[in-house]
């Protein structure tokens, strides 16, 4: 079979070429959105309307007990007991701890709380009382406290 180059001024054959300008893309850029694009029936649907907003969770009820200095602080509440450590946070919900302790710090001034964690690790935390009689209501609000959360202990 022979091929032959088209002589100057004959025309290419059918079918090469550029498209005819009806069938040319307006704007290249533009999404093209086929007219009879086949649904998929796994597509997520819009929902008719916005999910209903979950409704406040009430504060759990019961005692607290919050000391804290300028660097230091201890809450015990419901929800169990957080330390913060010059800006770090440790939050230790009552599933998870064995017991709680508490002593006057070495200065006699000072409140530490150590928690007892059921794998046995224990961390503490050290609040700043400035006054012993400050120390003394400490004590004796935490002992309450404790109690109510942990009556075994």
């Amino acid at each position: 079979m022979d091929m032959q180059q088209p002589g100057p001024g004959s025309q290419p054959p059918q079918g090469f070429g550029p498209p005819p300008p009806s069938y040319a893309p307006q704007n290249p850029y533009a999404q093209q959105t086929p007219q009879h694009a086949p649904q998929n029936p796994y597509a997520q649907q819009a929902a008719p309307y916005p999910p209903a907003p979950t409704p406040p969770q009430p504060p759990a009820q019961g005692p607290d007990f919050v000391a804290a200095d300028r660097h230091n602080a201890v809450v015990v509440d419901a929800e169990g007991v957080s330390f913060e450590n010059h800006g770090m946070n440790a939050e230790f919900p009552w599933p998870v701890i064995r017991s709680v302790h508490y002593k006057p710090g070495a200065t006699g001034r000072g409140l530490m709380v150590a928690v007892v964690h059921v794998d046995g690790s224990v961390y503490e935390c050290g609040v700043d009382a400035k006054r012993r009689e400050r120390l003394q209501e400490w004590f004796g609000q935490l002992a309450s406290v404790l109690g109510y959360y942990r009556p075994a202990g």
